[in-house]
């Protein structure tokens, strides 16, 4: 039977990481390991992880410094694939999967590699809002050929990228592919890291592998509402995106989303400070090109 490993990555979310971790414990195919990797939370996520001290299938990752859901997901990998996880589930602390998710993930994943006759990187969940509508955020990009499946009589959907809310890789391919970058601490680690793992063929998305995602508006990444408050996040989204496209696919990607990016500023007519300070971390963007670093190999 396979070792799979859950991965939990939390910053201040003491209010929504307690039902997280019950509902990951609590599935009907339990995970055989749980890592919760906590981003040095300055609220009570210290007092939610207590009672989950001493317990033999988790262990709790406390870093010094917050290194974003990118540097938690690389770190809580990296320790999963060291102990010897055959598969790694990862999820974000406000991700509260149905009780048959793991096993739904487990299942879709076989039977599409049987269908097909190769491994696949990845399976992802069909991601809801807390009012069970599609969690906009999270719709996972689908390939040409994504009903290959279903025309088979499969619930499965060939994709080629999805977010890091509730998805699970093989072992074989963070070994042969690498960690996510750390360095691009949040936005956009996702979808580099899925789609640098395609390059072994699609991911596949289970369709009756659901969570629900328990964030406060159900909206996706919108270059017209950017603010003075969210900035932050938009700062390292566009850097990150404008690296991916410049140097993983071509000079005329990184256009594209250079024109998207500006036509969003300006529908929301976005302050012009801000919008330079875009601009800046888009230029940014073209000499920034981190590298992976692949995990520790286990004998």
């Amino acid at each position: 039977m396979s070792n799979v490993a859950a991965v939990i990555v939390t910053y201040n979310r003491a209010d929504k990481l307690g039902k997280v971790i019950e509902n990951v414990l609590a599935q009907d195919r339990p995970a055989d390991q749980v890592v919760i990797v906590d981003n040095a939370s300055t609220d009570d996520t210290a007092r939610v992880l207590e009672q989950y001290e001493g317990r033999p299938s988790v262990e709790i990752l406390r870093l010094t410094e917050n290194t974003g859901g990118a540097g938690g997901f690389a770190t809580g990998m990296a320790r999963a694939h060291e102990r010897g996880a055959d598969f790694v589930w990862i999820m974000d602390d406000d991700c509260y999967p149905d009780s048959d998710a793991l096993r739904e993930l487990l299942d879709g994943l076989e039977a599409a590699e049987t269908r097909m006759g190769l491994r696949l990187p990845f399976a992802c969940s069909v991601v809801r809002w807390s009012n069970g509508d599609i969690c906009e955020m999270n719709n996972p990009e689908t390939t040409w050929d994504w009903g290959k499946l279903l025309v088979h009589g499969q619930q499965n959907v060939l994709v080629n990228a999805c977010s890091f809310v509730s998805v699970m890789f093989p072992r074989w391919a963070i070994t042969q592919f690498g960690l996510p970058l750390s360095e691009y601490f949040i936005w956009f680690d996702d979808q580099e890291y899925t789609r640098r793992v395609t390059a072994a063929g699609p991911g596949v998305q289970c369709l009756k592998s659901t969570v629900t995602h328990d964030l406060g508006a159900n909206r996706g990444v919108n270059f017209a509402d950017v603010n003075a408050n969210n900035l932050w996040k938009f700062t390292y989204g566009v850097r990150n995106e404008a690296s991916y496209r410049w140097h993983h696919e071509d000079p005329f990607a990184a256009a594209r989303f250079a024109q998207r990016l500006f036509t969003g500023l300006r529908a929301g007519k976005v302050p012009m400070r801000l919008r330079l300070h875009l601009a800046r971390k888009f230029v940014e963007g073209i000499r920034f090109d981190p590298q992976p670093r692949f995990p520790r190999t286990v004998l």
